[in-house]
């Protein structure tokens, strides 16, 4: 998907009058714009260079150095799975497996439609709830494979459609 082509950047620029275009504002600024877009396009940071008047690594810079922030893009809804010790004895490797395929995807990847991002942790510190996954902020702990699909497909239809 070519994302730079899907950019609008009158939108990157009300982002930045709302800060009023204080350099002081960048983290703000930046948290904006991942809001909007999922992630930080390179062309929205070059246009936030430009009118901040900064040099556009000094903003590659913040922008890697918080991991809040994604330079790639990522889906809509995000999907963390636990692979710490307590998930792994309890099948969370099966699980997130077949969680991988069934958006066909692999931990670290966003679906062809934008709609999920997957990735798996360590340790998502709720052991005794394992294996954990973590939906969009929401923990949902004993989760196994039909309980993992019937999650995402409840996303799918409040958006009205199938992965692809």
């Amino acid at each position: 998907m070519n994302w730079e082509g899907r950019m609008d950047f009158k939108h990157v620029d009300t982002i930045i009058e709302k800060h009023q275009g204080k350099r002081t504002a960048l983290i703000s600024i930046l948290h904006d714009i991942q809001d909007e877009y999922n992630f930080l396009p390179e062309g929205a940071l070059q246009k936030v260079a430009s009118r901040l008047q900064m040099n556009t690594n000094d903003i590659y810079g913040v922008a890697t150095f918080y991991k809040s922030f994604s330079l790639t893009p990522k889906g809509k809804h995000a999907i963390t799975f636990c692979l710490g010790t307590a998930c792994h004895v309890r099948r969370g490797p099966k699980v997130l497996q077949e969680i991988a395929r069934h958006l066909e995807v692999e931990p670290g990847q966003t679906t062809r439609d934008d709609q999920f991002y997957l990735q798996a942790v360590n340790c998502l510190g709720v052991c005794a709830i394992g294996p954990v996954m973590v939906v969009n902020g929401k923990y949902y702990g004993g989760i196994n494979a039909i309980k993992a699909k019937k999650i995402i497909e409840k996303l799918n239809r409040k958006r009205g459609g199938v992965n692809s």
